[in-house]
């Protein structure tokens, strides 16, 4: 019979804690080097920062290794705040590579020791091409370091690994100090929400912040509208068409003057007005609330929930109907 606590746990238990300790362990390494970092920031984060903003070209980011593997992601967060980077692999840019660097480019190179061969035997072409190079590397009597027109000393104490081989604590501080250089430059280059948006426009945010409401009404023939002495026969027909659970009531002229939506219907049938009889004017919702065209589509969403209403009309400055609007629209363009 196999008692309530089986000593079969007991080793589990025991992988278990050494695990968490461990990744615990890591973490604690890792943010003590990150905040250690804070002290490098210093005049040649500012020099550094300086040359990339008089580049008139591109930043050419450089590594090999886990250090390649860093630079890759520094050039694109780089490249989504404002600074044009891309990455070149060290090791390839002797292959033919070298053809991507430009004298009004800028090179970014990043090695722990700072005696990365592949970057060091390309050393005498970037000087030679007049490229500025700015390293980011643990040892500021490198070679590397050295040759550099600037450089960024991101030396840490420990890595995270126990053998002390893996590259951890300083990737960690090298990616640090890359995202603290990318956003000190969207800082000092004014870049907005905006600029941010046309280069992420498959995203959420770009979304939110390019699409415009004329991107997404239905406007002409698919609008739902008619005129104030209409039956809500007529009105019904026009809802079902359009699919929009709504129409707009409007003057000859297109001028809103309210809308008809599934709620107003349910709150006649509830009151027990007699819709054989009753026209739009005595059962729209006048004074209604409207949007305009060239505002954005994240506008319309925040109106709608602040309203707690599911649809818009979309009129001009006079208030003529331009188009429609309604919640589902929104869910389609993933604006919500």
């Amino acid at each position: 019979m196999t008692s309530a606590t089986d000593s079969s746990d007991f080793p589990r238990a025991a992988e278990a804690k050494a695990l968490a300790d461990m990744g615990r362990a890591v973490l604690t390494i890792e943010a003590r080097t990150v905040a250690s970092q804070v002290d490098r920031i210093d005049s040649s984060f500012v020099a550094a920062a300086r040359t990339i903003l008089k580049c008139t070209g591109r930043v050419v980011v450089l590594g090999m290794g886990k250090s390649g593997h860093i630079g890759g992601k520094i050039a694109a967060t780089l490249a989504s705040t404002g600074t044009p980077a891309f990455f070149v692999h060290a090791g390839e840019a002797s292959h033919g590579d070298m053809g991507m660097i430009m004298p009004q480019d800028v090179a970014l190179a990043l090695s722990n020791s700072g005696e990365t061969e592949e970057l060091t035997v390309l050393l005498p072409l970037i000087k030679r091409l007049g490229t500025p190079l700015i390293a980011l590397t643990g040892n500021p009597s490198s070679t590397l370091a050295e040759a550099a027109s600037v450089h960024i000393h991101v030396d840490v104490h420990e890595e995270a690994c126990p053998l002390g081989l893996a590259p951890t604590s300083s990737t960690t501080a090298a990616l640090a100090m890359g995202d603290a250089l990318a956003i000190a430059l969207l800082q000092a280059r004014g870049f907005t929400e905006g600029d941010f948006a046309r280069a992420h426009p498959g995203g959420s945010l770009g979304r939110r912040l390019l699409l415009k409401i004329d991107d997404v009404m239905h406007s002409k023939g698919d609008m739902p509208q008619v005129s104030p002495d209409a039956p809500v026969a007529d009105a019904l027909v026009e809802m079902t068409r359009s699919g929009l659970g709504l129409t707009a009531v409007t003057e000859s002229d297109d001028r809103v003057l309210g809308i008809f939506t599934d709620g107003d219907l349910r709150r006649v049938v509830e009151r027990g007005d007699d819709l054989r009889t009753a026209t739009l004017r005595d059962l729209m919702t006048v004074n209604c609330t409207t949007i305009q065209r060239d505002l954005l589509a994240a506008e319309a969403l925040r109106i709608m929930q602040d309203e707690k209403i599911n649809a818009l009309l979309v009129v001009d400055d006079q208030q003529h109907l331009i188009g429609v609007l309604n919640m589902h629209d929104l869910l389609l363009a993933r604006v919500l």
